[in-house]
């Protein structure tokens, strides 16, 4: 059983910025780890990840480049927006969200 904790106004807005920013680096870590992933498993010399608009990728190929890069996305923005949390909690005793 978990307790739910009441975040204060204060706490919500003052982690705004924390928030902004850990989603920010967020997306470029997760950008830099699907590059370095989908170099290492690209089929042949596609180095560089495939977009809706590429004609030479097969519409199978973008999809599932897509389907990874969203889940890494996911993963990626989830440790850490928790981790991101998890130190303002430490810093204000408040935790940031609800």
């Amino acid at each position: 059983m978990t307790t739910h904790e009441e975040t204060s106004k204060s706490a919500k807005v003052l982690y705004r910025p924390v928030g902004m920013v850990s989603s920010v680096v967020g997306g470029l870590l997760a950008s830099m780890i699907f590059r370095k992933f989908w170099q290492r498993t690209a089929p042949g010399d596609q180095s560089d990840p495939p977009t809706a608009l590429n004609t030479e990728y097969p519409l199978r190929q973008i999809l599932i480049a897509a389907v990874i890069q969203g889940a890494l996305y996911s993963l990626v923005k989830t440790v850490i927006d928790r981790a991101g949390a998890r130190m303002f909690q430490r810093w204000t005793g408040e935790w940031p969200g609800n």
